[in-house]
């Protein structure tokens, strides 16, 4: 059994564990209790003309160990006196330093915690990003556009490294943030207590990232478990995340329990890609739809339209583009049938700059109709497609690849690969491989890129992101001198890991360059500000419906003759597809925005060469 002692010092040593207020008061208890013994005995002992009072004796017991300097006016009194007062000076010197060391430590404590980021931050309809990778320097200033016009926005950051040095790293990379704050702070994404620091109940959205580094799916899992279980004490706000292989999709939406919109990032990059390679241009169009610099994509209940069919809707907005409807049970349908009739409750989705520039026009402009051309549909003839580079998402994009060519088409691969990757079967592709370096020179010109309409190089996933785009930097810089040794024009679209890089790749003068973890992140933003905009993008990047092209301006228009924009739509219309925009060649190579005009005005003059292309969303 233990003993008094014992049990006394158990209960010191629990009140000690308490910190450093616990440490204040034992220090003031002690002072107390000094100070009450040293006014008794100085009662008791000291010269009756010494203290007037009890009052006084405690003040001035408190005054000598407070202050050293109190002893040095002890004139009157006896020696008794003297001493006791020296005594509880001396006393008094011990409580003091200690309390000033409690107190440094304490404070160093308490900043070291706030340099830890672990105080919950009190915040209302602020942005929430859970984890920390590269994503979140694409991602900020997307949400710093969009939340431009608001007096006060805020984004919250949960990640697992040092707060001090992920503030330093976003200081460097994304800059002045306007009047929206950021907020960071450090803990697990998947620990509930960490998550509990983000205001979670609050937050207009909130939005998943993919940590780097190895099996980052499993983490995104492991978060979206966390984000499910939690105990939410108000609403839910929308959850969007993201994996980076298809086959953990289906894992992350069970995790999710259906409150979460999981991005497929393989799937919609292979597509992209696919799709890029086969129109220049598009990754430009692409990206200025996802990105808040530009236009975007908004939907608006518009009853004045109800009982229009969508080809007289077209018309209905002077500096907006229709580009689909909304029905009310929250399925989307893109470039519908021409005679679809808008019903009650149906939202008008379209392409527009800013949500108050959307505004129906009282009349509709005048169409050209002399100007439309009605050139006849011939089938697309085969085509020859030249991949160098092989990763994991490459299987994908052969059989994605497959679906839009014509049979006879043929499809050579050149990539440090063994032959047993290419166990598929291709019903419209003849699929030639040969195993080679594709940044050797003497390689390149042997595979005689000219020969090809189409040329994929991707980058090799088996290789740190910045090695692998070092590699297709040299690859296309290859390319870029055959290609002007030899006279000749290589259709190229690349691939790149790192934004940074795909700028310094200019120079290579490839058609375009697709960056799947930029153009994730601007969708998984763009979901964020609004979740509706999902179904949009699923039906936009399935391979299944209406998709967007880049056709020739002849198919529409006689070439250099100037009309209105409605004329162009008035045209595609009449085909059974939505003109949303054109691209001019001759800037084909002139950043931003590459010749790329998209969402003009119904009034808008055009002129379109023989080379131009027309944009539109269409089924093939």
């Amino acid at each position: 059994m233990a003993t008094r002692r014992e049990r006394l010092r158990y209960r010191f040593d629990n009140s000690m564990s308490k910190g450093t207020p616990a440490l204040i008061g034992w220090l003031a208890l002690v002072t107390v209790v000094m100070v009450v013994i040293f006014a008794g005995l100085s009662i008791v002992f000291a010269d009756k003309d010494v203290h007037d009072s009890w009052y006084d004796a405690l003040w001035g017991s408190l005054m000598r160990a407070m202050d050293p300097g109190t002893v040095a006016g002890d004139n009157e009194g006896s020696t008794i006196f003297t001493v006791l007062g020296f005594a509880i000076t001396i006393g008094g010197l011990l409580i003091v330093s200690s309390l000033v060391g409690v107190l440094t430590t304490g404070l160093d404590n308490k900043l070291t915690e706030l340099r830890k980021g672990r105080s919950r931050i009190v915040e209302s309809g602020h942005t929430v990003l859970v984890g920390w990778s590269d994503q979140v320097f694409t991602i900020i200033p997307e949400l710093v556009e969009a939340n431009a016009s608001e007096a006060r926005s805020c984004i919250a950051i949960l990640g697992d490294g040092d707060k001090l040095e992920m503030e330093e790293e976003l200081r460097t990379r994304v800059g002045d943030t306007g009047k929206t704050r950021i907020v960071v702070r450090s803990g697990s994404t998947a620990e509930p207590t960490d998550l509990d620091l983000l205001s979670l109940d609050t937050a207009r959205s909130v939005i998943v990232l993919s940590p780097a580094g190895a099996d980052p799916d499993a983490h995104v899992v492991k978060t979206l478990l966390a984000l499910t279980n939690r105990n939410w004490r108000r609403r839910r706000p929308p959850i969007i995340a993201s994996v980076t292989d298809s086959g953990n999709r289906v894992a992350a939406e069970l995790a999710a329990n259906g409150h979460a919109q999981v991005v497929d990032t393989d799937d919609i990059a292979s597509r992209l890609i696919v799709q890029t390679c086969r129109q220049s241009g598009l990754s430009v169009v692409v990206t200025d739809l996802l990105d808040f610099g530009g236009d975007e994509i908004y939907m608006r209940t518009e009853p004045k339209l109800t009982g229009f069919p969508y080809g007289e809707a077209l018309f209905a907005y002077e500096t907006a583009s229709l580009i689909g409807i909304r029905r009310g049970d929250g399925s989307v349908v893109l470039n519908p049938p021409m005679d679809t009739q808008v019903m009650d409750g149906d939202q008008m989705i379209v392409i527009a700059e800013d949500d108050s520039t959307v505004r129906l026009v009282r009349g509709f402009p005048p169409v050209v109709q002399q100007a439309i051309t009605h050139p006849a549909r011939e089938a697309a003839p085969p085509e020859r497609t030249l991949m160098l580079g092989w990763n994991s998402r490459a299987p994908k994009i052969v059989a994605e690849l497959d679906q839009y060519v014509a049979p006879g088409s043929i499809l050579n691969v050149a990539a440090a690969v063994d032959e047993s990757a290419f166990a598929f079967e291709l019903p419209n592709l003849a699929l030639n491989v040969k195993e080679c370096d594709t940044t050797d020179r003497i390689t390149l010109e042997s595979l005689e890129p000219g020969m090809f309409d189409h040329i994929i190089v991707l980058a090799d996933d088996r290789l740190e992101s910045q090695h692998a785009d070092s590699r297709t930097l040299v690859t296309l810089l290859h390319l870029r001198d055959l290609a002007s040794r030899t006279g000749q024009r290589f259709p190229i679209v690349s691939e790149m890991n790192d934004d940074r890089n795909r700028r310094l790749a200019q120079v290579t003068k490839a058609d375009d360059f697709v960056v799947g973890t930029k153009l994730i992140s601007l969708l998984m933003t763009q979901l964020s500000e609004n979740p509706h905009l999902g179904g949009v993008f699923r039906y936009l990047f399935d391979a299944d419906g209406s998709e967007i092209y880049l056709k020739p301006a002849t198919d529409y228009i006689h070439p250099g003759m100037t009309v209105s924009f409605a004329t162009v739509i008035a045209s595609a219309r009449a085909r059974g597809e939505t003109a949303i925009g054109y691209r001019l060649t001759v800037e084909a190579t002139a950043p931003p925005n590459y010749g790329v005009v998209l969402n003009p005005g119904k009034s808008d003059p055009v002129t379109l060469g023989p080379r131009d292309l027309v944009i539109v969303l269409a089924e093939d």
